[in-house]
């Protein structure tokens, strides 16, 4: 007796466009972030239906030992000088990790330790991160095109926005002919 052989989910690694799968999808406007970009006033003259990123995760079990597999797509971008982003969180139980792999498009993560220690490593077609626990996390789309990752994370992680009420520590903003200039956030 030879056992059924179905097909699984695919994702197109140029594209990350999910194929065979039951998917949740999710978009995050303009109007879900406001006090959000660093120019309140650049942000008040914008459309707030703009789509800013849009993230599919394929709708599987979840509990203790289950995987999230999702991807992010971040549109290009800026509030004034600064570049779109997502939300970035915490993960509700700290001591869980996820990876990213970059997919299309560029831009960079920032990574944030609970202390306020920000680094940033660059997104790219074929970068892989791993995102250490107790790290919060963001992608910032600093190219003229969609920037796209596949994540991978324990589906029992959870997602903690409240706690950077504040912000990050770090902000990435546009500068001479898309030229990055990092600064640190000034509270």
């Amino acid at each position: 007796m030879n056992p059924d052989v179905i097909l699984p989910p695919q994702v197109a690694w140029a594209s990350g466009v999910f194929a065979n799968a039951p998917l949740i999808r999710k978009t995050t406007r303009l109007a879900d972030l406001p006090d959000f970009f660093s120019d309140n006033n650049a942000w008040r003259g914008c459309d707030p239906q703009q789509r800013l990123y849009d993230v599919e995760t394929i709708d599987s079990p979840s509990g203790e030992g289950a995987l999230y597999v999702g991807v992010t797509h971040l549109y290009a971008g800026k509030i004034g000088d600064e570049f779109f982003m997502t939300r970035g969180h915490f993960h509700q139980r700290r001591e869980q990790g996820e990876v990213y792999f970059g997919l299309c498009g560029r831009g960079l993560l920032l990574l944030q330790t609970a202390s306020g220690e920000a680094r940033l490593e660059r997104v790219k077609p074929g970068s892989v991160h791993i995102i250490p626990s107790f790290t919060a996390h963001r992608l910032i789309n600093t190219g003229d095109e969609t920037l796209s990752a596949l994540a991978v994370w324990p589906s029992v992680a959870g997602h903690d926005y409240a706690a950077l009420a504040g912000g990050f520590a770090l902000r990435v903003f546009a500068s001479d002919h898309h030229l990055q200039e990092w600064e640190a956030r000034n509270d």
